[in-house]
């Protein structure tokens, strides 16, 4: 089986999680972000994701998706990936975050991230702390994440939250929360 396709049972799942609705993160702008520090992978390659260090450099991007080499997170790590000059611009780094297929993001990084931007595997206590586990449609919960952006401003503070399954309009309604915070 290759690596970039899921068993037919997880296939199964994923199309039962993505029944899903929208979830509402708990996070509201103005609250603070909580710090993490995590492994990833960018380019291919292995790193580590420090929330605190990225801030530094300006706004973040943090977004959750629910499984690597997953058809809507494919899309939306391409859209990224697309858009990082964007971003760039407007002086935000992009980061990616999954609770799903985590043993696949140096080889996600690389292809669906065009090694563009760092992806990371969150650990059940980080996406307990943001709020974003996904949830099925009959309420039961699952060990993905939910497909939820977070914009961080410079001082660590919720500045835009969007969570919806769909991936079409992370890309564009945080971009405009990063141009909204930089005037960019």
């Amino acid at each position: 089986m290759s690596l970039h396709r899921l068993p037919l049972a997880a296939l199964a799942a994923v199309t039962l999680v993505f029944a899903a609705g929208p979830a509402l993160a708990a996070l509201a702008k103005g609250a603070m972000a909580p710090e993490f520090t995590a492994k990833g992978a960018m380019a291919g390659k292995p790193v580590t994701v420090d929330l605190s260090d990225a801030l530094e450099k300006g706004p973040v991007v943090l977004y959750f998706f629910p499984a690597a080499f997953t058809s809507g997170c494919n899309i939306e790590a391409h859209a990224f990936a697309e858009a990082v000059g964007d971003f760039r611009k407007a002086g935000a780094t992009v980061i990616g975050m999954t609770a799903g297929n985590v043993d696949q993001l140096e080889a996600f990084s690389a292809e669906k991230c065009a090694g563009k931007f760092a992806v990371a595997a969150a650990s059940p206590a980080l996406i307990e702390r943001y709020d974003v586990r996904l949830t099925k449609a009959d309420g039961t919960r699952t060990d993905w994440s939910d497909r939820t952006t977070y914009v961080i401003g410079r001082d660590g503070r919720v500045a835009f939250v969007y969570s919806d399954l769909k991936p079409n309009e992370h890309i564009a309604r945080s971009l405009a929360a990063v141009r909204s915070l930089s005037g960019k």
